[in-house]
């Protein structure tokens, strides 16, 4: 008898965990299900919905699912919930605050990259890190960078005259991201990889197939699980990869450090052009704050951030010119302008210059923003209008849809620089148009990026004229990594007669 009562009361204790994590559970199923959203079922939960779905329709597919929605939508990836919200005042009561700063399962998948750098770390170490790199990206040192986006964007305007009035369509994106491939990693970590000009670059294609590898697994959700995903193909050739950009850049590293000890007990100090690498360095000399593997992860970071973002943002803004020649041609008469008929490289002096083309590119990026999704676990409960969101609930901010929503933006189809005239920018609400994001995590280089942009941008068409081969409706859009176009952004490019 004391035996049966023994086991029972250990079976009761044993109980106790089980049942507190099932009344915790019930209790988030039922705020998460007052919240609008497709039928969810037991262990698929909404994902059947993208079941069978091809990769070029699957952008399609949850346009037609969340617009049935306007502002806030629930969806269950397997037993795991997720919000997807997508107005100014719900974003704004996410990531305006030092709390919910912890980056969603996704993010994952590049970990194994770019490890704890500025875009996945959290808590102290985010903190720290960001203090540091932020100094980075002063007016003085985004000055010294100009050389730099000039060079790359004189190479990418040769590169293209082969294609110049040939009436022959080409994907403008893949030389675009070429010439940023080009920029970052001679900002990054000062090294002339030049691969525009190159056939073949191990680092270069290692990044390629990293990112192609990561877009693979995102869709399979099967795949999701390290230990499975290791030991397929795809996980043996992600690893190669891996290892291959790591060791590239430890090396710079490394070789960047012992030329600075040389030059120092040299007594030699070369007046040159400092990368993302040497302030880091310079930073980190002062209180020896980061351990080289901490370095390693934030260059990584930067090369990540800093290529694939500003291409899709420069190929965006190429095919909305191609596509509105009035636009097109009041760009160039603003460069005209500025450089008077010249063909010296441009400064950051004229850089500010450029207030129409910092209008297109805003208006492009509303339309076609480079990062169409943001996402973010919840370290405490929100309450958006009647919904209470739980914690540890992960929230994915529609940027796409935010930025169409008429409140801010009548007619959003409508392309119209003129939303972003200071007079029209400065009573939308600070949260209603985020291209870099928006709170304590916002992109810490998103000078650099317009910069960047600017010139190649400007480069281009004080050369040629560019037309689209697709119309709007004609673009099969796919939100992975990035915004892009499943056929490519594809143009036409025809001399400029000087």
């Amino acid at each position: 008898m004391i035996a049966i009562i023994i086991a029972l009361l250990i079976i009761i204790y044993s109980a106790i965990p089980l049942f507190k994590w099932y009344k915790k559970r019930a209790a988030i199923v039922k705020a998460i299900d007052q919240i609008p959203g497709s039928k969810a079922y037991p262990i698929v939960g909404t994902t059947y919905q993208i079941f069978g779905v091809e990769r070029k329709n699957i952008f399609k597919t949850f346009h037609r699912i969340f617009s049935r929605y306007p502002y806030i939508a629930r969806s269950w990836i397997g037993f795991r919930p997720e919000v997807n919200i997508r107005k100014a005042e719900y974003i704004e009561k996410v990531i305006n605050a030092n709390k919910n700063m912890q980056k969603t399962f996704g993010y994952d998948y590049v970990k194994v990259w770019l490890g704890d750098g500025l875009l996945i770390s959290t808590g102290d170490k985010w903190h720290k890190h960001r203090k540091i790199i932020t100094p980075t990206f002063h007016f003085s040192i985004l000055e010294s960078f100009c050389e730099i986006f000039a060079e790359k964007s004189k190479i990418l305007v040769d590169e293209l005259s082969r294609h110049a009035d040939s009436g022959v369509a080409i994907n403008i994106h893949r030389y675009v991201t070429l010439a940023a491939l080009d920029t970052i990693s001679e900002s990054a970590m000062g090294i002339k990889i030049d691969c525009q000009r190159k056939q073949e670059n191990e680092y270069v294609d290692a990044v390629y197939e990293i990112s192609e590898l990561i877009k693979h697994r995102m869709y399979r959700p099967y795949l999701a699980m390290d230990i499975i995903y290791r030991n397929t193909s795809a996980g043996k050739k992600f690893k190669r990869c891996v290892n291959i950009l790591h060791n590239f850049t430890k090396h710079v590293i490394s070789k960047r450090k012992a030329l600075r000890e040389e030059n120092r007990r040299n007594g030699v100090f070369p007046k040159k052009r400092q990368a993302f690498l040497d302030l880091l360095l310079d930073a980190n000399q002062k209180e020896n704050l980061l351990s080289d593997e901490e370095i390693r992860e934030e260059v990584d970071t930067f090369m990540f951030e800093g290529h694939d973002t500003t291409a899709a943002g420069i190929s965006w803004t190429l095919y909305i010119l191609g596509l509105y020649p009035n636009v097109q041609q009041l760009v160039f008469e603003e460069t005209e302008h500025i450089f008077n008929g010249s063909d010296r490289p441009a400064t950051l002096a004229d850089f500010n210059e450029m207030k129409y083309l910092e209008r297109v590119i805003k208006e492009t990026m509303r339309l076609y923003p480079p990062v169409p999704v943001y996402s973010r676990i919840l370290s405490e409960d929100v309450q958006l209008d009647q919904y209470t969101v739980p914690k540890g609930t992960m929230v994915t901010m529609g940027i796409y849809y935010l930025h169409r929503d008429t409140r801010f933006f009548p007619d959003p189809e409508k392309f119209d620089p003129d939303r972003f005239l200071p007079e029209n920018a400065a009573a939308r609400h600070p949260y209603a148009y985020l291209p870099f994001s928006a709170g304590p995590r916002n992109c810490v280089g998103q000078k650099f990026a317009m910069y960047e942009e600017k010139s190649v941008l400007s480069s281009i068409i004080r050369n040629y004229k560019v037309t689209s081969v697709e119309k709007r409706d004609e673009i099969n859009l796919i939100a992975e990594l990035i915004l892009r176009s499943y056929e490519g952004i594809n143009v036409k490019l025809e001399r400029r007669v000087k």
